[in-house]
């Protein structure tokens, strides 16, 4: 198995780790120089079901993108524990914990063996020291996200959540 130099990573995971990050919004608008740092940067982790691949108020700063799996979202509060929702290959979650210093709000479960790609807060901002003109690139496409998530949500749900409705204006920020 070819490999790239001084690295583990083999070039066709490499490979594949650069067509998914150009998949994914929050580095969809960078490089391709800096999303072939990034592909060399990231790691493959497996998680076996029932797993906590996160957990609610710690600050691991890791981004995760699901490439084999499911995995549940949940939220405690006062001991009780509610599942939010499913999360599925495909989705990347905690994008905001390589931009700074963040407790999870949410823990995730994997409910079956599932495989994450991760890219952890201090490879992200080595990186990006290389590279700082870029981090406004980053702003734009979580701004975007934010902005379509509360645009579908006033479009699909504010008529089942009224009480909701005082609460939305995130894009305000």
């Amino acid at each position: 198995m070819s490999s790239l130099e001084n690295n583990s990573v083999p070039a066709s995971e490499f490979q594949q780790n650069l067509t998914l990050l150009r998949q994914i919004y929050f580095f969809s608008g960078l490089p391709l120089e800096t999303l072939k740092v990034f592909a060399y940067l990231c790691t493959r982790e497996k998680f076996r079901a029932r797993e906590f691949i996160f957990r609610q108020q710690e600050d691991d700063g890791q981004a995760f993108y699901i490439l084999e799996g499911q995995a549940q979202l949940e939220r405690t509060v006062e001991g009780q524990t509610t599942t939010v929702r499913s999360c599925e290959i495909g989705e990347f979650i905690g994008g905001l914990t390589l931009l700074g210093d963040r407790r999870r709000l949410f823990s995730l479960k994997a409910v079956t063996e599932t495989t994450c790609l991760v890219l952890n807060r201090e490879k992200f901002n080595k990186t990006m020291e290389q590279f700082p003109n870029l981090m406004i690139k980053i702003c734009k496409a979580v701004a975007q996200r934010i902005d379509t998530w509360e645009q579908r949500f006033l479009a699909d749900r504010v008529d089942q959540c009224g009480e909701c409705l005082p609460m939305l204006g995130v894009t305000l920020i």
